[in-house]
This record gives structure tokens, C-alpha cells and sequence, in this order.
């Protein structure tokens, strides 16, 4: 029992490392550096935390998206979140935040079915034609993107959104990370998971 344990902690420490590694070369955090690209892809997270206070991880996302799309890194933005329920509508209220912070709604489209991130990373190219583009997440979470779309063939690069060290919020996702990077690992190479798709291809409007 005890060897099984030491074989999984070590399983998942090398998974973890590997995919940190991997990523490494094609994260950016300054605009000025990060190459320019047709879209961005962002992936989507609550508003709020869940004793009500503000995300800042969403907050962080917003700002990073529309701060590429005003330097003219890219042309488009692309939403995606879990829109699961009435009452529950990531994409919405991402679409609605980047219009206020001053990205016309024309070069902003919604991916609603991006209930996880192997669903955003696939339906990125399969649903919305994006095969050379930026994603914008935190480093944590970029990591773990970027791994799968290159194992899926795309040509990605991650702008890192900032982070909110130190607090309780980025330890519960460190944690939550460590799991999530080894279901990445078995979507991918063992299960072959494949996301949810609505049959048809989508537009994307792009700043000429």
C-alpha cells in the first residue's frame, strides 16, 4: 500500500514537472515580447469566489485579453467557459467585461461549451478554426493548456494573466493543478477523451 502511494506521488510529480517544462519555452508575460497572432483563446473561470468576493484570476484574464487585442497582438477573442446552466454563464459575463474594458463585441466570440479545458483547447480549432494563437490564462493553468494543444498538433503560445501569489485561492489551485495536470496526461494518451461538439463550425470575426 505504502509503495502504491510513493508511486503515484512520484507519478504525479513527474507529470507535473514534465508539462511545467515543456510549456516553458512558449510562455510570455510582457506584450511587448509576446509574437502577434490572429486570435486569442481565453479560458474561462468564475467571476467570483464562492464566499461571493471578486476572482482575480478572472479579473487578471480579462485585463491580459483585452490589453493584447488594444496593442494589435491579436485580431479576435475568442471565450470559452462553462456555460452549463441558466444561471451559470462564464462566456457571457467575459464577453460583457471585455466590452467595458474597451473591446468591440464584434471581434468577440463566445465558446459556451468550453466546460474544461481539453474542451476549450479542441473546440478551439475544431469548432473555431484556431490553429496558430494565443491562449491567455494564469502560468499554472496555461501550462496544462498549452500541453494539451500541442499534443494535439496546435501552434500555441500562452500569455501569462497575472497571478495572485501567496493567497488562499492560489494554493487551493496549485493543489487542485497537481491532479488536473494527470487527468490532462490520461485524457490525451490513455482515455483519448474527446470534448463536446455541436456539429458545425464557427466564424470568427477578425479586426482588418
Amino acid at each position: 500500500m505504502i509503495l502504491l502511494v510513493l508511486i503515484t506521488v512520484m507519478g504525479l510529480v513527474v507529470i507535473d514537472m514534465s508539462i511545467s517544462k515543456q510549456a516553458e519555452p512558449n510562455l510570455y508575460n510582457t506584450i511587448n515580447k509576446v509574437p502577434a497572432k490572429k486570435a486569442a483563446l481565453v479560458l474561462g473561470t468564475a467571476k467570483y469566489m464562492v464566499g461571493g468576493g471578486k476572482n482575480y484570476f478572472y479579473t487578471y484574464r480579462i485585463r491580459s485579453a483585452a490589453n493584447l487585442f488594444k496593442a494589435g497582438k491579436v485580431k479576435a477573442i475568442v471565450v470559452s467557459g462553462d456555460n452549463s446552466t441558466k444561471y451559470y454563464n462564464e462566456t457571457s459575463k467575459m464577453q460583457k467585461d471585455l466590452i467595458k474594458a474597451g473591446i468591440p463585441s464584434r471581434y468577440i466570440t463566445l465558446d459556451p461549451l468550453g466546460v474544461r479545458t481539453l474542451d476549450s483547447v479542441v473546440r478551439a480549432e475544431a469548432i473555431f478554426d484556431l490553429k496558430d494563437y494565443i491562449i491567455v490564462s494564469q502560468k499554472f493553468h496555461l501550462e496544462r493548456a498549452l500541453f494539451i494543444a500541442k499534443t494535439k498538433g496546435q501552434k500555441v503560445i500562452g500569455f501569462m494573466a497575472k497571478d495572485i501569489p501567496g493567497t488562499k485561492a492560489a494554493y487551493r489551485m496549485k493543489a487542485r493543478e497537481y491532479l488536473a495536470r494527470a487527468k490532462a496526461f490520461l485524457d490525451v494518451y490513455i482515455l483519448q477523451t474527446t470534448p463536446r461538439f455541436d456539429g458545425k463550425k464557427e466564424k470568427v470575426n477578425y479586426k482588418k
